[in-house]
């Protein structure tokens, strides 16, 4: 079992930064690729970005490529999401997920998640 706690949400002004935490425990870290995922109300949940287990790979959706960067710190066990210029458009819950490959997985075949952090951007 891997348990992921996300920190870091809250209510900005859009063009504001966040970065969002997602600590992990359970498992060795380093063995599992990661993912940051958002559900917005009424919308399904979307992928936003991905990293491989050694933090070598990534990948970023197209609505937030250029403007937010995923990171990895294995020693630490966290991984995070630095969100810069934020829209109102990226209002949504925001959960990460892990699973154990050595590949960047972009759909949401995860094994586990987080329980969400609220990310706000008012216009």
């Amino acid at each position: 079992q891997v348990q992921l706690v996300e920190s870091g949400g809250g209510l900005v002004q859009a063009g504001d930064s966040l970065r969002l935490s997602c600590a992990a425990s359970g498992r060795t870290f380093s063995n599992y690729a990661m993912g940051w995922f958002r559900q917005a109300p009424g919308k399904e949940r979307e992928i936003v970005a991905a990293i491989s287990y050694g933090g070598r790979n990534t990948y970023y959706a197209d609505s937030v490529k250029g403007r937010f960067t995923t990171s990895r710190d294995n020693a630490k066990n966290t991984v995070y999401l630095q969100m810069n210029s934020l829209k109102p458009e990226d209002t949504a819950v925001y959960y990460c997920a892990a699973k154990r490959t050595i590949v960047v997985v972009i759909t949401s075949l995860y094994d586990y998640w987080g329980q969400g952090t609220q990310v706000t951007v008012s216009s």
